[in-house]
């Protein structure tokens, strides 16, 4: 059963249009990563799923609840959380400080302790780097974060927005096999990735945009041996 629809979604930016009946799913327990050129409308699906821009037409369904006309934060509390594109951390706070803002919808403060903890597991670098302003962080430590911070509203799906963006190619290897062991705990993740060779390496499934709208869909194996995904998007 799919944990997230999209179902004929429109979204429109002042007078123009950039997503044309978008129609998508991404099942629970899987990685699903979209693809496309710059403008495709890939950022702009995650923020109409954390009800960051809004659709003029179309549906939205977590795991059967609509979410079109629902705040963001209350799309946080349903157990969807975003790590956006370029990282945005509060850079005049603390490592610390960023992450207990990402639990702002967690009451519980033994499950807040948990999160920390794990959080701490699989970036070991943010704890050595707790009391540190994060705007004094290496480009990888602040991604590290933002996935942190993203991660301690213990979210049921995660949305990731060009996690590798800038990286050098080992923390981009350290991030990817991150996201994995985050999916193996039982996250969902929806993934954009410029770097579309390690996203389909790494997702179940796969979505081509073109312009606002799915041109190719399917198993992220296919996608990644399909010429004209190849020619596009892999170098050939």
């Amino acid at each position: 059963m799919a944990l997230l629809t999209l179902s004929d979604l429109r979204v429109r930016y002042g007078n123009v249009e950039v997503l044309h009946g978008l129609d998508l799913h991404v099942n629970e327990g899987e990685i699903v990563s979209l693809l496309g050129a710059n403008g495709a409308g890939k950022s702009t699906t995650l923020l109409a799923v954390s009800g960051l821009v809004r659709a003029f037409a179309g549906e939205i369904f977590f795991d059967g609840v609509p979410l079109l006309n629902l705040p963001s934060h209350d799309i946080v509390a349903l157990g969807i959380a975003q790590s956006p594109e370029g990282r945005r951390v509060f850079g005049a706070m603390t490592v610390l400080e960023n992450l207990r803002l990402g639990a702002f919808r967690v009451t519980d403060k033994n499950i807040c302790a948990r999160s920390l903890d794990w959080i701490f597991e699989l970036f070991p670098r943010l704890e050595e780097r707790a009391r540190q302003l994060a705007g004094t962080l290496s480009g990888g430590e602040q991604q590290m974060l933002a996935i942190g911070r993203a991660l301690m509203a213990r979210p049921r799906l995660l949305l990731l927005d060009e996690p590798s963006l800038g990286l050098a190619p080992l923390l981009v290897r350290s991030i990817f096999e991150t996201i994995r062991r985050v999916a193996d705990e039982g996250v969902t993740v929806l993934l954009v990735e410029q770097n579309a060779r390690a996203a389909l390496k790494l997702a179940t499934r796969g979505y081509v945009l073109e312009v606002g709208s799915v041109v190719m869909e399917g198993r992220a194996d296919a996608l990644l041996n399909d010429p004209s995904v190849q020619d596009a998007y892999l170098g050939g």
